[in-house]
């Protein structure tokens, strides 16, 4: 962050009153808590057994299935959005990516983001797309030997894992990008048009430290509450006549109070850096002193794109895949799910997107992984 737009974090925090403490935190925490309800009731997640293969500030890695074997297939690492909790990709059985890739001879992998604590408070893009993501390759190499892996991420998530490709081409297979923005713009999505109109992040940083998650879900909601409000409603209503459709809306449901705060470093770097100054596609923007732009990006794509999204549109994607150095690029169409809750969440917890995209999505890593 420029030193002329805010100060340090720990300096900003002697002099205004922090709105987390009191606020914030508290609504997270009932919510947390809510979500407790729903596991008592049978509502919960049901998640594929783990070990944790590493942990850190910030970050735990999980590798799923039985021991590793000699005869191990392709390496599949995701990387979640960092905002509510990674089990997303792992909700219950029938809706569970993490799953599908074990069912087709994937050995997989996920990130788990944590709350960023007192030492994460600063932890920036320099940390997520970097830092903890080539830490997590090198913990898989210790355990399957140095090479590539595939890389797959949803939302913000598919964006953190397309910078790391681009910072490190070398250690990546493949990208498999979900929903992933990487084009912003006050013309691109109804976020990008409400941030466009927003006071510059530090202010809110300066008063709320982490970014609640609770501030960050009503963000989204004033900026289309149709997204997060009545298509919500909807959407479970609809999913009323059909008992698994409706079970996996409950566990979306529950998902989404899970609540989990941003570092303030990273918050200011995504709203200023990506959704207002749209530095990587401009091939502005730099991480550890390295560029990352499309260009740099050499491992194949492959993109499932949702044409009738209102917050990650196609221009929010497609543009990349024009200036993607890779020439082997894919993309796949997704057109939405009946007990998803949140559309936006669709092509990991859908019906018909385990019936139709999961299976387009695992031949295309097993045909590269050749």
């Amino acid at each position: 962050m420029d030193d002329d737009v805010t100060d340090d974090f720990a300096t900003r925090q002697g002099f205004y009153p922090n709105l987390d403490t009191w606020l914030f935190e508290p609504i997270d925490r009932f919510r947390r808590d809510l979500g407790l309800w729903f596991d008592l009731t049978g509502f919960g997640r049901e998640e594929t057994p783990f070990r944790t293969v590493m942990s850190a500030p910030g970050l735990t890695l999980r590798r799923y299935g039985p021991e590793l074997e000699p005869e191990a297939g392709p390496v599949l690492l995701i990387v979640p959005a960092p905002i509510k909790r990674a089990y997303i990709w792992d909700l219950v059985p029938w809706a569970s990516v993490v799953r599908r890739g074990l069912e087709s001879g994937l050995s997989v992998y996920l990130v788990c983001w944590e709350r960023p604590g007192r030492i994460g408070q600063s932890f920036g893009l320099a940390d997520y797309a970097d830092r903890l993501i080539l830490d997590s390759v090198r913990a898989i190499g210790k355990e399957r030997g140095n090479g590539p892996v595939f890389l797959a991420g949803h939302s913000l998530g598919g964006t953190l894992a397309t910078f790391f490709a681009a910072l490190h081409p070398e250690c990546v297979k493949g990208l498999i990008l979900l929903g992933a923005p990487l084009h912003f713009g006050r013309d691109v999505g109804l976020i990008d048009r409400w941030i466009a109109t927003a006071p510059p992040a530090q202010y809110l940083t300066a008063v709320v430290a982490p970014v609640a998650g609770s501030l960050l879900s009503g963000c989204s909601f004033l900026a289309d509450p149709l997204t997060f409000g009545w298509r919500r409603l909807l959407n479970g209503f609809r999913s009323l006549g059909d008992p698994q459709a409706q079970r996996t809306y409950l566990a979306v449901e529950r998902w989404a109070c899970d609540e989990m705060s941003m570092a303030p470093a990273l918050f200011e770097e995504i709203v200023e850096w990506l959704y207002r100054e749209d530095r990587f596609m401009r091939g502005k923007l730099s991480i550890n002193g390295h560029k990352v732009a499309p260009r740099l990006v050499e491992a194949p794509v492959l993109s499932a794109v949702d044409p009738n999204c209102r917050i990650v549109p196609p221009q929010a994607v497609l543009p990349f895949h024009r200036a993607v150095r890779s020439r082997d690029t894919t993309v796949l169409w997704y057109g939405g799910d009946v007990g998803v809750s949140l559309q936006h969440v669709g092509m990991l917890v859908g019906q018909e997107a385990h019936r139709s995209l999961w299976p387009k999505v695992m031949s295309w890593v097993h045909a590269r992984a050749r």
